[in-house]
């Protein structure tokens, strides 16, 4: 049972990493998109709104497609692929941009599956879910290395051929180690028994129903919407900010790889400070923490401090994420979790479009230098949010 559970772990700690690559890939790309395709901040910025897309259709359907065809649904591996091999061919705009769509779909089966298993886990659960997002820390701190070497190739979208080796090794995986039974069934092999059902779904009450009336799961998804706002607005514009605000050259590039480094390291090497100080409150030490880094980046003028800052953001903003993902396991009714974490993870994406497009509209009417100020507001909301929510598990019908 033992080493079935570290395969069915390692898995997950892999398709968590292939999300890290797939999101870590565009920064160092959009550049290059503006110089091929002609298009402004604003226009490239569509390609953030159609991931979303695909992404809100893949995360609300995870819990109906899970339970009818197991676990780690290959299918959506597949969607994935379709949508990278349309953005390997280089095609005209409107086409690259519909291959986010169906990329979209297929990654957030593998963000609300890894997070959905590993918060059912009883146990490590919180070391593991820092293992495994440092895992994702680790492919979106690869990927631009890639990509902006790519970025400087006539064949600059063959990038998206690596993303289609690494979505077909997960899909492999995912059959090997699940075999397409269900969550619950996966966790029996390790020794885990099923979650105890809620009196609503004793009841009949579909559990859709169930994880909307919950105040809790809108208050995380909510603050995963800004969190991840600002992790893949920082990771997609700081490149451009670097090049046109402080004169970064080609090399700019690695700012992208620093900040993703930071996030790796982070949520492996804050687990002891999230422990000693308590999940719950230590969000608020790190989030006033990247206050004060951001403040330096904005307006200090200085190439070489600024990158530093940028990757000590990340390194402070790295255990939010899998901090917010246990926290949920441990103040929802088990057997919801998973839905309730697709639903949160499917926000988190629609974050992941909104603030970075938001970020395009206004750097095409004033300038890039606008990143800094946004990044601050953004910052301060989560604050806030994260003041809301509930400490405890809330008790259910």
């Amino acid at each position: 049972m033992r080493r079935k559970g570290w395969i069915q772990f390692g898995t997950l700690c892999w398709s968590i990493y292939v999300a890290g690559w797939n999101d870590g890939t565009v920064g160092p790309l959009l550049p290059r998109l503006q110089e091929v395709y002609h298009v402004g901040y604003a226009v490239v910025s569509l390609i953030f709104i159609v991931n979303t897309l695909g992404f809100l259709t893949g995360a609300s359907s995870y819990m109906y497609l899970t339970d009818r065809f197991g676990f780690g649904v290959v299918p959506a591996s597949v969607m994935g692929m379709i949508g990278f091999a349309l953005e390997a061919s280089a095609p005209p705009f409107p086409v690259y941009v519909i291959g986010f769509l169906f990329s979209g779909f297929g990654m957030s089966f593998l963000d609300a599956g890894s997070n959905a298993f590993v918060a059912s886990l009883s146990e490590n659960t919180s070391n593991k879910m820092g293992i495994m997002h440092a895992l994702y820390g680790v492919g979106a701190m690869c990927a631009p290395l890639v990509s902006t070497q790519f970025a400087r190739f006539p064949r600059w979208s063959f990038v998206y051929l690596v993303h289609i080796g690494l979505t077909f090794v997960n899909a492999v995986l995912e059959m090997l180690a699940f075999r397409f039974k269900s969550q619950e069934d996966c966790l029996q092999e390790i020794g885990q028994p099923p979650p105890e059902k809620t009196k609503e779904s004793e009841a009949g009450v579909n559990k859709y129903k169930q994880v909307f009336r919950l105040r809790a799961v809108h208050l995380m998804a909510f603050f995963i919407f800004t969190y991840v706002g600002v992790e893949v607005t920082i990771g997609g514009w700081i490149v451009t900010y670097v090049i046109n605000e402080r004169h970064g050259g080609p090399n700019s590039g690695y700012t992208s790889s620093g900040f993703f480094g930071g996030l790796t390291v982070g949520r492996v090497a804050l687990l002891w400070l999230n422990k000693k100080i308590g999940e719950w409150r230590v969000i608020f030490l790190y989030i006033l923490i990247c206050l004060g880094l951001e403040l330096v980046v904005w307006l200090v003028p200085d190439l070489l401090s600024g990158a530093i800052c940028v990757s000590f953001v990340g390194f402070f903003l790295g255990p939010i994420f899998p901090i917010v993902m246990n926290h949920a396991g441990n103040v929802l009714p088990p057997e919801l979790i998973s839905g309730a974490i697709g639903w949160i993870a499917s926000f988190g994406s629609a974050g992941a479009a909104v603030f970075p497009f938001i970020t395009g509209a206004i750097a095409s009417r004033t300038s890039i230098a606008s990143l800094q100020p946004l990044l601050i507001a953004m910052m301060a909301l989560l604050l806030v949010i994260w003041a809301f929510v509930p400490r405890t598990r809330e008790a259910t019908k």
